[in-house]
């Protein structure tokens, strides 16, 4: 029997979830990816069930998340001119302030004033 179960037994279960017209099935995946505005959440090795039931399926996703900024090449081009950085920096300030556009032109202000006072 397991936990949280009621004490049921897990295939008792599955039988009374059949006699209800649920279906459960396992999906195979190396990753999920779900895309919010701004920022990606990708789950790496996802355990998958997709639960059917009256004709509409509904997935239950767990596994391990991390959040992944998206920036604009218009974000991009702002940070380049205001500090006249590169891309390849203004995308790696960007990506180290997570996608905060004042906190990257700021690293990269002081970044570019340190190294002058050098």
């Amino acid at each position: 029997m397991m936990p949280g179960l009621g004490g049921m037994d897990p295939k008792h279960m599955a039988k009374l979830m059949q006699q209800m017209g649920i279906k459960t099935d396992e999906v195979n995946a190396t990753r999920v990816i779900i895309e919010k505005d701004g920022a990606n959440i990708v789950i790496e090795n996802p355990q998958i069930t997709k639960i059917s039931m009256k004709g509409e399926s509904t997935y239950q996703i767990s596994g391990k998340e991390n959040i992944q900024m998206q920036t604009s090449q218009e974000d991009i081009n702002l940070v380049m001119q205001s500090c006249g950085a590169s891309e390849t920096e203004a995308k790696e300030a960007l990506k180290s302030c997570n996608g905060d556009i004042a906190e990257a032109i700021l690293t990269l202000q002081k970044k570019n004033q340190d190294e002058k006072n050098e």
